[in-house]
């Protein structure tokens, strides 16, 4: 198969295919700039099979580096611009990476400490810093890459953490191709499409646009990282017609935009990252939003499931399938459960990863019989949807009853003083564990924990009030937007229980 931003290039080299930081790009343009930089790579002795580790803001040069890295048979290695130099070292040391490329001053800093007992890596900056710079490196004229094998590696993410020690899921060339056709079924294409892309393009729902675009004839306007007004103002004036969010940022947007409806061009929000509150729901489709709730993992390439454009948005479901994949719920005991019934989300079909990268234990205790073992709890409707409850890991069983913290967070998202809710389990000698809740609050807005609680005794079974309130002045996210439930204790606190 051809590379392909080459295909693209080929097919429609005038459409616009980037927008960022102020400079718009075409296919043709972008696709020389990729071989440039692909040439560049190769001068310094990137080659087929390698790893190529990129520790960059989202830009022109991520996205340059992503299309190149087919071109030199490399496989591309995506790493968060949050984690520490330690984080960072632990990745590198797992996958062993032939070539890092990294950005100026911090991450310069954290790549320069984290590669110290990688004396095999070699560094490159693409702005200031203490490496040299990758348009300053010799070119290899020699022939790129003309095909794809689509069974070949084409990235390695590493999972959130969330659930364990992070391991890096290799994707596959197929796996990113099958996940950009079933997004584009169940979507859509429509001439003049232009996703907005301010997820990082480090996370899978940032990386995913660039190949969807590429393969639909798509633009992408892309932003560093998020920031609510100036999404708004995308929204408005740059011919927006899809982006990507989690309920989080959709909460920041509606709040940036103050009442303002949504621009009429938009035709899809795509959500996920996490549970859906219906007041946040109501609130985005009465100002215009189309939000499709969607479920996905970084293990499947992005999208699972999404709810269809035809159909109402529910808080409760996360729609069907994607085209090629299946979805199942299995019990403890491994049988399937029936419609109706909590269990475990497995998933099967040609999006699912190969394995976790040098990890033959637990890819084999994730992929059972084809199947992935999502550990995310859900159930099935009789519709055929599919519901997600919430993390195995993040259960709480409080003196034996199961208590799911994303219902319990919907709940208090209901209250008119709260802007984000968190809920977890702490020890308590009585019952083994206790519900606690952590709670921001809208500015200039008061409210006391025991109003929180009969607010909640109102909405949820005994056994699921929260026992524990704490008012804190943010929650823990990852940079996607999604809350670390595993990381609430060490919230700062700001009032009592």
């Amino acid at each position: 198969m051809t590379p392909w931003l080459s295909a693209r290039a080929a097919l429609t080299p005038s459409l616009p295919a980037l927008r960022v930081a102020g400079r718009e790009l075409d296919f043709a343009t972008l696709a020389r700039r990729a071989a440039d930089t692909a040439r560049r790579l190769r001068g310094i002795g990137l080659r087929e099979g390698d790893l190529l580790a990129v520790l960059l803001g989202s830009g022109l040069a991520w996205v340059e580096l992503a299309h190149a890295a087919p071109l030199c048979g490399a496989t591309l290695l995506p790493l968060n611009t949050r984690l520490t130099a330690r984080e960072l070292a632990f990745q590198l040391a797992d996958a062993r990476p032939r070539l890092l490329v990294h950005g100026p001053d911090a991450l310069a800093d954290a790549a320069r400490r984290a590669a110290a007992a990688l004396p095999g890596l070699a560094r490159v900056g693409i702005a200031p810093g203490d490496a040299p710079r990758l348009h300053e490196l010799p070119a290899d004229p020699g022939a790129l890459r003309d095909e794809l094998v689509l069974e070949e590696t084409a990235a390695v993410l590493y999972t959130s953490g969330t659930s364990g020690a992070p391991k890096g899921a290799e994707l596959s060339y197929a796996n990113l191709l099958w996940s950009a056709v079933a997004s584009a079924v169940h979507l859509g294409t429509v001439p003049g499409d232009r996703w907005l892309a301010c997820l990082p393009l480090f996370h899978v729902g940032g990386l995913s646009i660039l190949f969807r675009s590429v393969l639909t004839g798509a633009a992408v306007t892309l932003h560093e990282r998020f920031e609510p007004e100036a999404v708004s103002r995308a929204l408005d004036a740059d011919d927006i017609t899809l982006v990507s969010l989690v309920a989080a940022t959709l909460q920041r947007l509606l709040d940036a935009r103050d009442g303002r409806q949504a621009p009429p061009g938009l035709r899809a929000v795509l959500l996920g990252g996490g549970p859906l509150p219906a007041a946040l729901l109501e609130r985005a489709r009465a100002l215009g939003f189309p939000v499709l709730p969607s479920y996905g993992l970084t293990e499947t390439a992005s999208q699972v499931a999404t709810l269809p454009l035809h159909e109402a948005p529910r808080a409760d479901s996360v729609g069907r399938p994607l085209f090629g994949s299946r979805i199942r719920i299995v019990g403890d005991d491994g049988v399937e459960r029936p419609t109706g019934e909590p269990g475990e989300i497995e998933v099967r079909g040609p999006s699912v990863m190969k394995g976790y990268l040098g990890r033959p234990a637990e890819t084999a205790a994730a992929l059972r019989d084809g199947w992935l073992r999502t550990g995310d709890i859900g159930l099935l409707l009789a519709d055929g949807s599919l519901r997600v409850l919430d993390r195995r890991s993040d259960l709480v069983v409080s003196a034996g009853e199961n208590v799911y913290p994303a219902e319990v967070e919907a709940a208090l998202l209901e209250h008119p003083a709260v802007a984000e809710a968190g809920v977890a389990g702490e020890p308590d000698a009585a019952f083994g564990r206790r519900v606690a809740a952590w709670i921001v609050l809208r500015p200039g807005l008061r409210a006391e924990a025991e109003e929180i609680r009969a607010f909640c005794r109102a909405r949820l079974a005994g056994y699921k009030v929260p026992r524990a309130i704490r008012f804190v002045p943010a929650l823990p996210r990852n940079a996607a937007g999604k809350l670390l439930r595993r990381a609430l204790p060490e919230a700062s606190l700001d009032a009592s229980q």
